[in-house]
């Protein structure tokens, strides 16, 4: 068993992702004295030099709720509204409740689309830096308001996106909280041995025990937080599912103490192939076996080896590269999809004479691309 206190000693910025069940409690009384809690903790940890981003879900429960609606609505529409309104009332409840402690929230939503663009993930970088050097608590939720696609299928659910945050952050811990104490060898709620693990340092191990949702207004459940820990693991981030019932628990997390579920990762890979590997492609390049061959081999994509290409994307747009039906890699194109059909097939002398010139004729270069 890993030892909690030393692995959370030298903690300097952490994610703490807030479920719906969390947030929508029987009452608003109930809701505001969770959400104290949280803000006290907030406020004392900052006052040790550990900085805290929030992800919080609760945006489409709340709306609903103040919309009258009793029923869970299957039709878009409704939840994009009930998202539009409950935020509002989201962030009101999460100010006020920082306003207790002398701390300030700024709102920050998200949609995979807008990650998706390098220029726009940068800026996000800076925007959050920012806050945190001037005391704010960044207040993460999914811009679900505007979503285009299905609200569970954008980013997948508030746990994917904590994750993707820690990520994209350079944080050394993420916490979720759950309507659970932590991942258990089978469900808790049928089976009264279930057995809490304690620390997981293999996701492929426990990656069966992944579970559906198990709330009425929640989309998330076990599988979407294995989910999140695998990304967390490829950032050397550690990660604890922990009950958001439990008061004082994130900082029962950070001081080291047995509680929920840890998960130790030991591998780390750069932040911008991090990036690749969960933005939202552009368009699709197509290879054939010789290329799958060479991409294996960490070597760049030639036009030679290009065998058809799939929607409209630009240079410095990130895209999938298939063999087949798999995707084996995703990568910064250097060429636009025109430029890149009009090359399929070509050697890079031919391009060469063709153009009269001499250039880099690599669709995607290996420093720009990862491998899946």
């Amino acid at each position: 068993m890993s030892d909690r206190k030393a692995l959370t000693e030298k903690l300097r910025r952490i994610v703490v992702k807030v479920g719906t069940s969390s947030i929508t409690k029987n009452s608003p009384e109930e809701s505001m004295k969770f959400l104290e809690d949280v803000a006290y903790q907030v406020k004392m940890l900052r006052d040790r030099n550990i900085e805290v981003l929030l992800v919080s879900s609760g945006a489409i429960g709340l709306g609903l709720d103040a919309m009258g609606i009793e029923a869970h609505p299957k039709d878009i529409p409704t939840r994009q509204a009930a998202a539009s309104v409950g935020q509002s009332v989201l962030m009101h409840r999460w100010n006020t409740a920082f306003e207790k402690y002398g701390l300030i929230g700024a709102q920050i939503l998200l949609t995979m689309d807008a990650y998706s663009v390098r220029e726009t993930a940068n800026n996000l970088d800076n925007t959050i830096e920012t806050l945190l050097e001037n005391g704010v608590v960044p207040i993460f939720n999914e811009n679900d308001a505007i979503c285009t696609k299905e609200i569970d299928v954008v980013f997948g659910d508030n746990d994917r996106l904590s994750a993707v945050i820690a990520s994209n952050t350079e944080s050394d811990l993420l916490i979720i909280l759950s309507d659970v104490d932590g991942l258990y060898d089978k469900n808790p709620k049928i089976y009264p041995d279930a057995k809490l693990i304690s620390t997981v340092e293999s996701i492929d191990e426990v990656i069966h025990m992944a579970g559906d949702p198990t709330t009425r207004v929640g989309v998330g459940g076990m599988k979407t937080k294995l989910e999140a820990a695998k990304i967390c693991a490829d950032a050397g981030c550690l990660m604890v599912i922990a009950s958001g019932f439990e008061e004082g628990i994130i900082a029962d997390v950070v001081f080291g103490k047995d509680v929920g579920t840890i998960f130790v990762s030991n591998s780390e890979i750069p932040k911008k192939r991090r990036w690749l590997k969960f933005a939202s492609p552009r368009g699709t390049i197509t290879i054939d076996s010789g290329a799958a061959k060479a991409l294996r081999m960490h070597k760049s994509l030639l036009p030679v080896g290009v065998t058809g290409v799939s929607g409209i994307f630009d240079r410095g747009d990130m895209v999938e590269i298939k063999f087949g039906e798999k995707t084996i890699a995703r990568g910064i194109t250097n060429y636009n999809s025109e430029d890149v059909i009009s090359m399929i097939g070509l050697r890079t002398s031919e391009i060469n004479e063709t153009m009269g010139c001499n250039r880099n004729t690599d669709v995607v270069d290996r420093e720009n691309m990862v491998l899946i």
